[in-house]
């Protein structure tokens, strides 16, 4: 997005939508961290499970990649960060420091105070909840990318935002 819009600029064109759509990201992130902390309240200490760190799925490419800027949030908080991605680990590692790279999604659900998928990886469609659930400390999942149904997780005794659904209460 930053590129598209320097290169607007270089060309003399003042192109307004493309730094609307980024604000409005930046306004999602923000609102995504509200609801974190809403629920957690206190996040110093606390160990927040992150699936997917790439830009988007099928990719290992981390630029303006969501999980950036909200991982860094959170540890600024004083979080601890359990994290895994199919692709993007290695390219991950350059770009965060103090976090707990994992194998695999259900060795991030371990001791994990919540989850939190920022990439639709089509392997997290098909995790197993309930041995999630029985890794987790707490069973709260904010879905970043709404790809789980709230009720499918719900049934399973979770907590589950769904950002974007308007269903933020996690009943």
């Amino acid at each position: 997005m930053d590129a598209f819009i320097r290169l607007s600029e270089k060309s003399g064109y003042d192109f307004a939508l493309l730094r609307e759509v980024r604000r409005i990201n930046e306004d999602q992130r923000a609102s995504f961290l509200k609801i974190i902390e809403d629920k957690l309240w206190i996040i110093k200490n606390k160990t927040i499970g992150v699936l997917g760190l790439a830009f988007k799925a099928n990719t290992d490419d981390m630029r303006n990649a969501p999980s950036i800027d909200i991982i860094k949030a959170l540890q600024h908080e004083g979080a601890k960060i359990k994290a895994y991605d199919p692709k993007a680990m290695e390219n991950a590692k350059q770009v965060f420091e103090n976090v707990t790279f994992c194998a695999d999604a259900y060795s991030v659900a371990k001791g994990s105070d919540c989850l939190l998928l920022l990439t639709e990886w089509a392997e997290f469609k098909d995790l197993d909840f309930k041995r999630i659930a029985r890794l987790m400390k707490q069973s709260i999942v904010f879905d970043g990318r709404n790809l789980y149904k709230d009720h499918n997780l719900r049934d399973l005794g979770f907590e589950y935002f769904g950002i974007g659904r308007g269903n933020l209460s996690g009943k």
